[in-house]
């Protein structure tokens, strides 16, 4: 494949973009690039990727653009170190079975399961969430093991679209576990960040990820998640959920035009 300078400068704004989303809110920003990288290029007349590479180069920036976006948060008491072991572990070997399972499926079936994963989302995200930010951060509980086990779900869905599963995890820590907004946006930064490890290995055994691509794309991550992250923190927190719910909405419709 061979890549001219526009479209590794298309490349790299869509990787800004979308990480610096991804640092604000607390998702991956697959949720924004999958479809951007999927549709941006073609409108543009340059190189198109497939459904398989999209979501290989998806997972590498993915991966990158989450370390960037929690060591922006490490500070401030957002991180709860119980809900990442529980639920980092559980969508780690989710996304594994997924990522490495992907291979098996048409570029039909990968887009099927996206859109689903995103209307679930969407659906919750709009459920009404009251008084979660009246708690303390440092009292915050939730059911163990319904978290593990709903992470498990979302990481083997995750893992097939190469998504890290945030955008999932956002409305299910929100609506769910009853978890304060910035704990939440923290949280489902470092948690991503563990499935992504299972999916881009299982992408990357499987030959499904484009050397020059992911560089252009992991070099935007670094630069934007910590700047998305910053201004993240600053937001009011009814905002950043409205922005949330937004884009995933945004998503959804996209992705079942396609699929109708």
């Amino acid at each position: 494949m061979e890549f001219d300078i526009m479209w590794l400068v298309a490349l790299f704004a869509i990787g800004f973009i979308g990480s610096f989303v991804s640092g604000m809110v607390g998702i991956g920003g697959s949720i924004i690039k999958y479809p951007m990288l999927l549709y941006i290029p073609p409108m543009l007349g340059l190189t198109a990727l497939t459904a398989h590479e999209v979501s290989g180069v998806s997972a590498v920036q993915v991966f990158f653009a989450t370390i960037s976006g929690v060591w922006a948060y490490r500070k401030g008491g957002y991180l709860n170190k119980d809900l990442i072991i529980y639920m980092g572990i559980s969508i780690l070997i989710g996304s594994f079975i997924g990522g490495y399972g992907s291979r098996l499926m048409s570029a039909e079936g990968i887009n099927m399961v996206y859109g689903i994963l995103a209307l679930i989302a969407v659906i919750m995200m709009f459920v009404p969430k009251k008084g979660i930010d009246d708690i303390p951060l440092d009292q915050v509980t939730f059911n163990k093991a319904l978290a593990a086990v709903l992470a498990f779900i979302v990481g083997i869905g995750s893992g097939i679209v190469g998504a890290a599963g945030a955008f999932l995890l956002v409305p299910i820590m929100l609506v769910v576990l009853k978890i304060p907004t910035r704990m939440t946006i923290a949280t489902s930064l470092a948690i991503t960040f563990i499935s992504s490890i299972g999916s881009t290995v299982g992408k990357i055994t499987t030959g499904q990820v484009l050397l020059v691509p992911a560089i252009v794309m992991v070099i935007a991550s670094i630069i934007a998640a910590p700047i998305g992250a910053k201004l993240g923190q600053k937001l009011n927190t009814k905002v950043l959920q409205w922005i949330l719910a937004l884009l995933i909405l945004a998503t959804t419709i996209k992705i079942w035009l396609d699929i109708i």
